[in-house]
């Protein structure tokens, strides 16, 4: 049997007999997503996660974390990215983001300061890249400026680019671009809204939640 063959196999199971219980929908679910894995049928593997800032959408790759969708954006339109910019062999399973979605528990929780996570960088290109990656550098609990973003990235004058990979970074929270704030210090844009970004600088001490 062909491993297509095994995975229609385990679809036919979902329709054939008496109505399964959402249990078992569930238990069925994931053993088909597990065979599809365990047969290279998966390029994405994807699961949704409660917070207290909402409910994300996680996503990984064999390399490793690719994407955080934050709840301001559409979750099909975080899929239909992921099947356009990864691949299109895209599948839900939980049990695959189990170590991505408990290190962000515990950093929502306070019991966690850095994500000791594989990264996939393949949605971040260019500087934009170089700028998302020289964030990792940043302390919790600390900001740093756009221009002295673009300072770490190699590229002084650079700071409106920076901004701009703050603002279509792939991987929010992970890679904190909610600690760039502006020359000001006024807090600035942020893709989960301003709320948001002022939540998570308050859960960090980074400024007063007062």
């Amino acid at each position: 049997m062909s491993k297509q063959d095994s995975i229609d196999a385990l679809e036919r199971n979902l329709r054939a007999g008496p109505a399964p219980t959402g249990d078992e929908v569930d238990a069925l679910s994931e053993r088909l997503a597990e065979r599809a894995a365990a047969d290279g049928l998966v390029d994405v593997a994807y699961a949704m996660t409660d917070t207290p800032v909402g409910r994300m959408l996680v996503a990984t790759t064999p390399r490793g974390l690719v994407r955080v969708g934050l709840p301001r954006k559409t979750y099909d339109d975080v899929l239909e990215e992921l099947s356009r910019e990864v691949s299109p062999r895209v599948l839900e399973s939980p049990a695959r983001l189990d170590a991505i979605r408990r290190e962000l528990e515990e950093y929502f929780e306070g019991r966690r300061r850095d994500f000791d996570l594989p990264l996939d960088w393949r949605l971040s290109h260019g500087f934009r890249g170089e700028a998302l990656k020289a964030l990792l550098g940043v302390p919790y609990g600390h900001t740093v400026t756009y221009t002295e973003l673009a300072e770490r990235a190699g590229s002084p004058r650079a700071y409106r680019a920076a901004g701009s990979a703050c603002g279509s970074n792939p991987i929010p929270i992970v890679v904190p671009c909610h600690r760039v704030v502006r020359t000001s210090g006024a807090l600035g844009e942020y893709g989960g809204g301003p709320e948001m970004k002022r939540f998570l600088l308050g859960l960090e001490g980074a400024i007063s939640d007062e």
